[in-house]
């Protein structure tokens, strides 16, 4: 497996990285972005899978026609099954370059092919599963990368969480710390 390196971005620099995420898509990436959220709550105002979705199909249409367009998937539980599988089929053929994703993608899935994984709001994520989504990437020769989006203010949890995933891959450390973190129970 190819060692994924692990960025911390605020969601200040979102802009940064959907143009970043398009211009390695338009080298041949594929990408996994996932969302919290499957729609909006009116409790929580964080990124959905359908807004983003939304919004990143309007970005990468309008680039230039030389770069080629991107085609950008949606994937999330309330999603009939044979729904899933298509959309799961067409992202294995290379036919859809950014997959917005709840983290239904979080095991079970392979693609070589995909070498970056963007997590937003990735401090409301526990250990296990941003190492779990982290593993999405890094199957295949690319140079693999993990952007972990954060919204401010970050909790000295979430801030000590983050910073546990950043510096290592070792499940079971990143397990230990978890412990650590959360205590027994």
């Amino acid at each position: 497996r190819t060692p994924v390196a692990t960025r911390i971005v605020n969601q200040k620099r979102r802009a940064e990285i959907v143009d970043h995420v398009g211009k390695r898509c338009e080298a041949g990436a594929q990408v996994y972005w996932v969302c919290p959220l499957i729609e909006e709550s009116e409790k929580l105002e964080l990124q959905t899978a359908v807004a983003l979705h939304a919004e990143l199909s309007a970005a990468y249409a309008n680039r230039p026609a030389e770069a080629g367009r991107l085609s950008v998937g949606l994937l999330h539980g309330r999603m009939k099954p044979v729904e899933k599988a298509a959309v799961m089929d067409a992202f294995v053929r290379g036919e859809v370059s950014v997959l917005v994703a709840t983290t239904v993608i979080e095991v079970g899935v392979d693609v070589p092919n995909a070498s970056i994984m963007v997590i937003e709001h990735a401090e409301r994520f526990g250990l296990a599963q941003l190492h779990q989504l982290r593993g999405r990437v890094g199957r295949g020769a690319a140079e693999s990368q993990c952007i972990l989006l954060f919204e401010e203010p970050l909790s000295e949890t979430a801030k000590a969480r983050l910073k546990v995933i950043y510096e290592s891959t070792d499940g079971f450390e990143i397990a230990r710390q978890d412990l650590a973190i959360r205590g027994p129970g």
